[in-house]
């Protein structure tokens, strides 16, 4: 009769084998941390002079610069409104006392044809007062008369108007003033309206001789 060999499993053939003693268990485990410490290991520090790393490059300067310019721009504005501000305030400035001196015109010739028509002293005194009165107004502004009678034409201060013969002007000067001219500080605002002389008449200027003629004709 035969016998029928027993099928054993992995897990009885485990159970079978001898346990691993303590000694060889422990130095496997010395074996492994060994082997961890050994891969671990940092490198020897190095002995000699350490290499010169450069310093990273920064912006830095490129900022500076577009900083610079943002504020030379802003101070090249700050000075533009300065002077588009001033600028405006002065044209407007003489806009407004060139308007009034129309004003100061009409009063100055009612003043003229008040004293040459022997009108009251109350109405001579009273125009003289409000012409006086206006020109000062006006002088705080920095608005000053200019005078040219007597004075030799220059086109670039005076406005003619006409020309008139005479010899008690020289040739070439103002031998009256009609309208007055002004400056508004170092700037002409309105330039003076004159006759200019353009010497003695032919008559005057053939003087006694023509008149001795005449009279020795009539003889």
């Amino acid at each position: 009769m035969k016998t029928k060999a027993k099928k054993t499993t992995p897990e009885k053939d485990d159970a079978r084998r001898p346990a691993p003693d303590a000694a060889e268990a422990a130095s496997a485990e010395e074996a492994g941390a060994a082997k961890t410490a050994t891969t671990t290991t940092e490198p020897p520090a190095q002995t000699g002079p350490r290499p010169v790393v450069a310093p990273p490059v920064t912006a830095q300067p490129a900022a500076d610069e577009r900083l610079l310019r943002v504020m030379a721009d802003l101070d090249n504005l700050r000075k533009r409104t300065l002077r588009e501000r001033t600028e405006a305030y002065r044209q407007g400035q003489a806009d407004l006392l060139r308007a009034l001196l129309s004003v100061l015109d009409h009063l100055d010739l009612a003043l003229a044809a008040a004293t040459a028509d022997d009108a009251p002293n109350a109405v001579v005194d009273g125009f003289r007062i409000a012409a006086e009165e206006l020109a000062g107004v006006l002088g705080r502004f920095g608005l000053t008369p200019v005078d040219a009678a007597g004075q030799a034409f220059d086109p670039h201060r005076h406005e003619a108007i006409s020309m008139m013969a005479t010899a008690d002007v020289p040739e070439g000067h103002v031998a009256r003033q009609v309208r007055r001219g002004y400056r508004l500080g170092d700037k002409l605002l309105r330039p003076a309206q004159v006759i200019v002389a353009s010497g003695p008449s032919a008559a005057a200027a053939e003087g006694p001789d023509r008149n001795q003629a005449a009279s020795d004709d009539k003889g």
